[in-house]
């Protein structure tokens, strides 16, 4: 699942000494900024909100105010406790994080999230956008992978699946890979998706693409070895301390590198995301974690791998932190 925030201007991203200043009589209109890059000196610019959205909340979905307000709202937030509604979710499915995400991506979660990956227009605008952003970060992610050569014969795992948005592109381009996800009804959405995509129409002239192998697993199950591996959108769903111990393991698992997407951690997010979880809706979602760039590094760090090139992806709903990781 990916991060989104409700926003009344789009989140910019400059590498300009100097970017032009931010107008509010004159909003930028809704725009996708895609940053690939090996390792630089860059300087992040955010543009100060202009106004209040009101749109349907639920864990993924931040309410936003007026950038004025922010700090006033700091103070109020002191006294909610998110934490409280995190617990009784735990407890309705007798288990920790990785329980709540397993119970949410098998029933409601699952509904919701398909219609997002997918191609329905039967999403709201949020939906929508937050469709944009991912597939942004699934292209970039391929981009990353390709720009070594041809994917033909590589091993990948793509550890956290989905309905299979990355592990079908990667089966046309030759890869041979392993695609899992906790979810049960995700790995079988996959599945079928695959077939469809990879298998119909096809004639005998033309080979077909090797299937990937789609398994039901949590990150912390998966064994093997694989030339890369790659983890989009997950590690939302996990705070930091269980983050550590999961990057380490994917390490583990790839040979030559690891590519992760995540939700950054800033001040300016945080609140953004405590915001959000005063309006949790009618639905219930897994819990929302941010992750700072600094955290991850450190992490991979440990495990004796670094940062080898980094991207930051926005859309006015959506932002993710996009980095590739090579053995130090």
């Amino acid at each position: 699942m990916a991060f989104s925030a409700s926003l009344s201007s789009p989140l910019g991203f400059h590498t300009h000494p100097n970017p032009p200043a931010f107008s509010p009589k004159a909003p930028p209109k809704l725009t996708t900024t895609i940053t690939i890059r090996p390792i630089t000196t860059t300087t992040f610019a955010i543009p100060p909100l202009s106004s209040a959205t009101a749109p349907t909340f639920d864990g993924t979905t931040l309410a936003v105010i007026g950038g004025s307000s922010v700090a006033a709202l700091a103070a109020v937030l002191s006294l909610t406790d998110p934490e409280r509604r995190r617990r009784l979710q735990a407890e309705e499915v007798g288990g920790d994080d990785k329980e709540v995400v397993r119970e949410y991506f098998n029933n409601s979660g699952f509904q919701r999230w398909k219609k997002i990956y997918g191609e329905t227009d039967d999403v709201n605008r949020v939906q929508k956008d937050i469709r944009l952003g991912h597939s942004k970060t699934v292209e970039n992610a391929i981009t990353m992978l390709t720009d070594d050569g041809s994917l033909r014969g590589v091993t990948v795992c793509d550890a956290g699946c989905g309905t299979g948005s990355l592990s079908i592109p990667l089966a046309k381009e030759g890869a041979i890979v392993t695609a899992t996800d906790i979810s049960a009804a995700m790995v079988a959405e996959a599945q079928k998706q695959a077939e469809e995509q990879l298998l119909a129409g096809k004639d005998d002239l033309s080979p077909a693409p090797t299937m990937p192998k789609f398994e039901v697993k949590d990150l912390e199950s998966l064994d093997g070895k694989y030339h890369t591996v790659v983890c989009l959108d997950v590690l939302i769903h996990y705070p930091q301390s269980k983050a550590d111990g999961m990057i380490a393991h994917l390490a583990s698992l790839a040979e030559n590198r690891l590519i992760l997407s995540f939700a950054p951690k800033t001040f300016y997010y945080d609140i953004l995301k405590r915001i959000g979880e005063l309006f949790p809706g009618p639905s219930k979602a897994t819990r929302a974690y941010l992750h700072s760039e600094a955290d991850v590094e450190r992490a991979l760090q440990k495990v004796g791998w670094k940062i080898n090139k980094r991207g930051l992806i926005t859309t006015q709903f959506y932002f993710a932190k996009l980095v590739e990781a090579v053995p130090a």
